[in-house]
Parts: structure tokens; sequence; C-alpha cells
């Protein structure tokens, strides 16, 4: 079964690509909204790599053709903003390269992030992604290594909040968070790339999923450092993230959890608003943090409820994608797959 059908793109204005006959080992895939100064710290720490067989595409969603190229960074400007999924799609089409990084325009990458990542993957061909170490700046506690399943269709980053030694070792991952990801293009070609409905959130764990459902494995690069400004685009407890991660997540659960656990869902939602609201009581959690942030939490009902109606609107197209997927693993492999790396609701509100 070959790639699933991609969705036209959209008018956009790419600078010239000079053609090579060896495309470089890697391609370093950026997409920006902000197209701030936090583009150009991370651009400057990729001109730090101890790796140099790499390029650089930088996707500019600002609509304001903020970015202008560099000596080994390239860009293609959008007329607007088409999301992050759609951003790294249009790049990977324009690129060659055999390995894929993905990082976010607020992430830090130390200079063997790339060394690191390769030579992880180089060795292991049943593996096509990796998860780097994310720590978040300024701060020294992990933002990822990697992320964890609620069985609701819900991510949350795996060590969130915990010292980087307790994740100080090479090991499997479920998926790697799209902050600071490493993909083979082989995998890419063969699943399909990131589902551009999506729009923002979980088109990740979305990709990650669909990866192990054909049997890729996943590998956590503890040398493969990045430092993270956790959701400076978008904000870290916004309506606009709130409405898209409770959307995002149906979708995930409909194309991917196998039946027992879509039949599930619904109960380990009602528990995850339940705890959500006990910790909103108490001050804590992200509900908590979504009415510091100056929103109003009757807004979150009304999210939820747009949500469900989003789902029923495109339930028969994320059917029929849930049908196409490739699959090698048998629904009882990827169900203990995905309850080795599950967090429970309460964990989930409490993040």
């Amino acid at each position: 079964m070959g790639p699933r059908p991609q969705p036209e793109m959209q008018p956009s204005i790419s600078s010239e690509i000079p053609s090579s006959e060896i495309p470089p080992a890697v391609t370093v895939i950026i997409p920006t909204l902000a197209a701030d100064e936090t583009l150009a710290e991370c651009l400057a720490s990729l001109d730090r790599q101890t790796f140099s067989d790499f390029e650089v595409i930088v996707v500019d969603n600002s609509g304001r053709c903020a970015v202008q190229p560099q000596d080994r960074a390239r860009v293609i400007a959008n007329k607007a903003n088409k999301g992050f999924g759609a951003a790294v799609n249009q790049a990977f089409r324009e690129s060659k390269s055999p390995f894929i990084a993905v990082l976010n325009d607020d992430a830090i990458a130390e200079p063997r992030w790339l060394e690191a990542l390769l030579a992880a993957v180089e060795a292991r061909p049943d593996v096509g992604m990796c998860a780097s170490q994310v720590l978040l700046a300024g701060d020294g506690r992990l933002d990822s290594a990697g992320m964890l399943l609620c069985l609701d269709g819900s991510s949350k980053q795996r060590g969130h909040l915990e010292s980087p030694e307790s994740f100080s070792r090479r090991q499997e991952a479920l998926l790697p968070s799209g902050s600071a990801a490493f993909y083979r293009r082989e995998m890419l070609e063969e699943i399909g790339l990131f589902d551009e409905a999506f729009f923002l959130y979980c088109e990740d764990t979305d990709l990650g999923l669909r990866a192990r459902w054909a049997a890729w494995e996943c590998l956590y690069v503890p040398d493969a450092v990045v430092e993270h400004r956790y959701s400076h685009s978008a904000g870290q407890a916004s309506a606009l993230k709130a409405y898209y991660v409770e959307r995002n997540r149906l979708f995930l659960a409909v194309k991917n959890l196998p039946v027992p656990e879509l039949l599930l869902a619904p109960f380990y939602s009602a528990a995850r608003y339940f705890w959500h609201f006990v910790y909103a009581i108490q001050g804590r959690g992200k509900a908590a943090e979504f009415r510091r942030a100056g929103n109003s939490p009757k807004q979150l009902p009304i999210f939820v409820m747009r949500a469900y109606l989003e789902l029923f609107r495109r339930f028969p197209t994320l059917w029929k994608q849930r049908r196409n997927i490739k699959r090698r693993f048998t629904p009882k492999q990827f169900r203990r797959l995905i309850r080795r790396f599950s967090i429970t609701p309460r964990q989930v509100a409490a993040l």
C-alpha cells in the first residue's frame, strides 16, 4: 500500500533551489509563524552543528515574507498560515534527503543534535523516527523525552518537568514530539505525511501512531538535545490551543485507536474532564493555567462541543483514512504497544 493521497498545495512563493546530484543527508525543516528573533537563534544553533551534511528549509507561515534566505537556509514563503503539518509537508516535497529533521522555530539545538540523531538511526534500519531530549529553555528540566498516549486520544510529553537524568539512556519511545523530531524518508513515503486537516497540534502523534501501526520503531536519543520555549507561537494555554487540542485528539482517536479502545475513549474523556474540573478548583493543571492566562473557564465546554460537532462532520473522511492506514501490527500487538506508553486521564489533566 503506498502513501495516502496528499491535499493539493496552496499557492506559495519558494526561493530558487539549486540542483545537486547528491542531496544532503538531512533536511532540517523549520515551520515559523512568528518569524521573530527566536527563529534567528534557532538558525544560529544549526550553524554550530558538528555534523555538516545538511540543508535547512524554513517555511514562513507569517504571510509577511518576513524570512530571508541565508547561506544554508532556503525559504518557502506562504501567503497565509497553512498550519504546522502542511508546512512540513511542503518542505518535504522540495527535499530529497534520506532523513528529515523537524525543529520548532523556538528551539535551540545543541551542537551534537544532528550528529547524535543520525548515528542512532543509521545503525537501525527498522527505526523510522527518533525523539530528541527536549529541555525547557532556562529551566533545565525536561519538556519531553518522546510522547505518551492517553486512551482517549490525548497525548502528553513523556518526562515533562522531570530531571533529564531520569531519561539518560537511549531507549524505545512511542513516538517523537514534533518540536524536535527525526524521520526516515522511506518511512514517510510509505505511511504518508502529516495530516494537514489537523492544522495545529497532535499531528505529530497521529503520524507517529500511523508509523507504529506499520511496525516502524522509534528511538529516544538523549544525546540529541534541544532547548524549547514551550508554546512560544500559540501560547501555553490559549483559546486557540484548547480548541485544536480537543478537536484533534478526537480525530486521532478515530483514525488510530483499535476498536476496543475507541469504544472506551468516551469514558477516558469523561475521567479527564472530571480531573480538569477538580484541578481547576485547586488552581492546578491545564484548566487552571487556561484561567490564569485570562480566559474564561466557561469557554471550555463550548470548545468541547465545537470539537465533537467537527468530529461528526468529518467522521466519514476520518473513517476512510483509518481503513487506509498501512498495518503490519495486529490490533492486539498495537494495543500492547500503546498501553506500554500510556498516561492516565488524571495525569493528562495535571500536566
